[in-house]
């Protein structure tokens, strides 16, 4: 099991809201949590859970009404014809079945996603997520697979300002080349599967343009489109719901986990009828998806959203964040650059802002600064130089006032470091 401060990790008892507690009772600032979607043990979400626990849970395979309730209430707010959702449990599952509809629906076998990538921990996962799959211990890519540069304006292939929309032609330009090089081979793109905005991979937000490009590009080789939501939906985005629409696309499949259900075990695939008619020879069904319980929490978890207005306050803070996290770019040397966007948040450090070489040490030693000053924040991307924050969209004014006094101690104290 590979955990949070691996070295020393955590033993957390108990959560409410922002705030997670350990077995000695210490309170931390969760700035990570990206599942506690609208709070740790947000009430409403409980009773939701409690009560129709009480009632039924069963196997999936039974007709319920929360079942069609949610349903049709999840994709009231996706655009286009994106009207049809098939339950799983996990993004994993999700990202899997996704992949299985693109392909049947195609008949082609190819796939393209984005280098660096995560989709999830399954075998037909792993093979797409270079993230995972070039760590040791794992097979490498597959030959189905074909990976393009992530559109990241830092310290990626192509580099400058990242509202560039030049930018975002020149990195959707590469995935037209790379389509040109699948079919010369006599090989057919079924899908294209990409985070909108890619976490693991850096947490960066794609130059405008970019997707919009891209999208095109497949559909005319004959592939669909995949917006992996998993980690960046649900209205953390603040402006917007799902970070798809920032690009200004309507993806033909879209895969949700993780805050869909603030920490229970739901995912879906949202699609539209025509690729989801293709389905209806093919027999697919999942034991726990979909049981009452689970969408009973989902229900709760849009009811918190909407009625604590969560969305806007993930628009509200996330700019306060992202403002005052721009200004420690301007006073300390290490930060390369700060991005983001509502509550999704990457700080890059840097070892020198001319060479832009990653502070990898320095990262780590930041994280388990503040860590042990009880502020939870991680670090990712492939050079794991990168600290992330994504918590609960209750996170406060004053939670980010938090963090960042706590964040320039530790800047601080990593220039000390440096100097031993």
């Amino acid at each position: 099991m590979y955990y949070f401060f691996q070295d020393d990790p955590l033993k957390i008892v108990r959560g409410r809201g922002q705030y997670l507690f350990d077995g000695d009772g210490n309170c931390y600032l969760d700035c990570i949590n990206n599942v506690a979607h609208v709070g740790h043990c947000h009430p409403h979400v409980v009773e939701a859970c409690h009560k129709q626990m009480s009632q039924l849970n069963t196997n999936s395979r039974f007709l319920h009404d929360n079942l069609v309730t949610y349903a049709e209430r999840l994709v009231k707010t996706m655009p286009g014809d994106l009207s049809v959702c098939f339950f799983t449990c996990t993004g994993t599952e999700a990202n899997d079945l996704a992949i299985r509809l693109a392909k049947t629906y195609t008949k082609h076998t190819d796939l393209l996603v984005l280098e660096d990538a995560y989709h999830g921990n399954g075998s037909s996962m792993v093979e797409l997520s270079s993230y995972s799959f070039r760590k040791p211990g794992y097979d490498g890519k597959a030959d189905h697979v074909h990976l393009v540069k992530k559109p990241e304006c830092y310290r990626g292939y192509y580099r400058g300002d990242s509202s560039s929309i030049e930018l975002g032609i020149q990195y959707s330009d590469l995935v037209k080349s790379k389509i040109q090089e699948v079919c010369r081979t006599g090989h057919k793109i079924a899908a294209f599967l990409a985070e909108t905005m890619p976490s693991c991979a850096g947490q960066f937000i794609p130059p405008p343009g970019y997707l919009k490009n891209v999208y095109k590009y497949v559909r005319e080789a004959g592939g669909i489109c995949i917006a992996d939501e998993v980690q960046t939906g649900f209205g953390r985005m603040g402006k917007y719901f799902w970070s798809f629409e920032q690009q200004g696309v309507i993806p033909d499949i879209v895969t949700l986990g993780k805050p869909i259900g603030n920490g229970h075990p739901l995912a879906v695939v949202v699609t539209t009828p025509t690729i989801a008619e293709i389905f209806k020879k093919i027999t697919y069904f999942n034991t726990f998806a979909a049981n009452p319980v689970s969408c009973a929490i989902g229900h709760a978890v849009l009811d918190v959203i909407e009625n604590e207005n969560l969305q806007k306050n993930a628009e509200t803070v996330g700019h306060y964040l992202l403002a005052e996290s721009k200004r420690l770019l301007e006073q300390f040397e290490i930060i390369g650059d700060v991005r983001g966007l509502g509550l999704f948040l990457g700080i890059e450090l840097v070892k020198d802002r001319k060479t832009r070489k990653p502070a990898i040490e320095e990262a780590a030693f930041v994280v388990n600064f503040m860590k042990q000053r009880h502020v939870l924040v991680a670090k990712d991307g492939p050079d794991e130089n990168i600290i992330k924050l994504k918590p609960p969209l209750c996170f406060t004014k004053a939670n980010v006032d938090t963090f960042i006094s706590t964040f320039r101690q530790a800047l601080n104290a990593t220039k000390f470091q440096s100097s031993l």
